[in-house]
């Protein structure tokens, strides 16, 4: 941190936080056409909460990574909280906008980010200017108890559920997030790390890893979000080394089939769905680099880290308590208000390290044998030939009162008979599917997870 930054924090009141931490001249942002330093950057959040109408809360819906931090900080430095949907589907835009009455939406332009957008105008919504404006003035600072953020979870198990996240909470949490990326940093952690991120801001480990580690930590993030592979090649042919990519599975899955010639990397994060074993083995021999699986959710952020090519168990992040429970883990952690209990089911080890066993509601019960949902998905990935897929339970239950169990499967070259057939060779007849469908594709949202209704909508469809 330069000696003027830290001479205005020293001034100023011990409730507020720099909005952003290095000198002045340090980059938070770049492109293939420019680099953006803190000063910058400073001058348009400055200049963008100046115009923002009077409210409470507003959603961000910036496409370009750099103007959703803009945004983001602008909202928060005009005393605001920024509402991060489930999902950036009308549907799920306008249900959190009717619990935050006299909410507005941020955006690129028109049409926004939403994708029914162009069906019926969003209310109430304010296009960020282009080029950005610019106004100086002192140091922009955010009183540490500020409710900045508030966080809806999937809704994959029930109603999505609200997480607000103060200003103290979000610093908390990247320091352990730095602490999570450690030792992919060349010689240490000198240096300006370069991200690379195709999972949306919105979503919150799009928040942590592509907004909140440039805020808080010596790291540059590209403005775009790249989704096809030869995008996120050029995304990372555009950043200096050391470049760090941050991504999904199925993400990962993409960019290790494709042909193109990729840049040295320092390392690759990835999140939202469980990361096969093989297929972490194949992107590190594919990219000459390590794969680090971090774990959280909604509710706690990232609270543990694994190398998934090499290890099946997770190491907490630093100050991270686990406490196993008869219907999930509670966590604690210095940057949570309270404990948190999680539905998933964690087995400690004596090192503090622990294994994921499940959920609760992922444990099937049949003619008194046990598995999981979970376990099943990860034995029909398994199969040779198999691209994706599914094992998930059906709503109705049949004459013996069981529900039964369903699988959809992405897998171009085999017959459903013979991947069955290799199901029997791990699973217990009971527990193999009863309708097991081929499919193209599966219904996967912006960051890899797979909805329910989706899944059954999309069983439905194909049994035509």
């Amino acid at each position: 941190m330069s000696a003027v930054i830290q001479s205005k924090l020293a001034s100023a009141s011990s409730s507020l936080s720099a909005l952003a931490q290095g000198a002045p001249t340090r980059a938070i942002a770049f492109d293939a056409h420019r680099r953006i330093p803190l000063e910058t950057f400073f001058a348009h959040v400055r200049a963008l909460a100046a115009s923002l109408p009077e409210a409470t809360h507003a959603v961000n819906l910036c496409e370009d990574r750099y103007r959703f931090l803009v945004a983001f900080c602008a909202v928060a430095l005009r005393g605001q909280t920024t509402l991060l949907p489930p999902s950036r589907t009308r549907a799920a835009i306008d249900e959190v906008r009717a619990l935050h009455p006299g909410s507005y939406c941020l955006g690129d332009s028109e049409p926004c980010g939403c994708a029914e957008a162009h069906l019926m105008p969003l209310p109430h919504y304010v296009a960020l200017p282009d080029p950005l404006p610019r106004c100086d003035g002192p140091l922009p600072a955010i009183d540490d108890d500020a409710l900045v953020a508030i966080g809806f979870t999937s809704g994959s198990t029930g109603t999505p559920k609200p997480n607000p996240k103060t200003w103290r909470n979000f610093r908390t949490s990247t320091m352990q997030n730095l602490a999570a990326l450690a030792g992919l940093w060349p010689d240490g952690e000198a240096g300006v790390m370069h991200v690379v991120a195709t999972v949306p801001p919105q979503h919150m480990y799009g928040m942590e890893m592509s907004v909140l580690l440039p805020l808080h930590g010596n790291v540059a993030v590209h403005g775009g979000r790249p989704f096809f592979p030869q995008d996120v090649a050029q995304a990372l042919q555009d950043a200096p080394a050391p470049r760090l990519l941050v991504t999904t599975p199925v993400h990962l899955r993409a960019l290790v089939e494709s042909d193109i010639a990729w840049p040295p990397l320092a390392g690759i994060v990835t999140a939202t769905a469980p990361l096969p074993q093989p297929l972490a083995a194949a992107a590190e021999a594919r990219f000459g680099c390590e794969v680090r699986e971090v774990f959280g959710s909604t509710e706690t952020c990232v609270i543990a880290r694994r190398r998934t090519a090499l290890e099946e168990a997770w190491t907490p992040l630093p100050g991270v308590q686990l406490t196993p429970q008869p219907d999930g883990t509670q966590v604690q952690a210095a940057h949570l208000e309270q404990p948190v209990v999680l539905a998933d089911l964690m087995e400690l080890q004596s090192d503090g390290c622990f294994l994921l066993r499940g959920r609760q509601a992922d444990l099937l019960e049949i003619a008194g044998k046990r598995a999981s949902l979970s376990d099943l998905t990860r034995r029909l990935l398994a199969i040779p030939g198999v691209r994706d897929g599914i094992v998930f339970q059906l709503d109705d239950a049949d004459e013996y009162g069981v529900r039964r169990i369903a699988a959809l499967v992405v897998a171009p070259e085999l017959h459903e008979r013979d991947i069955l057939q290799s199901l029997r060779r791990s699973v217990d007849s009971v527990f193999l599917p009863r309708r097991l469908q081929r499919v193209d594709a599966l219904p996967r949202n912006e960051t890899g997870k797979l909805p329910r209704a989706a899944l059954l909508q999309l069983l439905q469809s194909s049994m035509r």
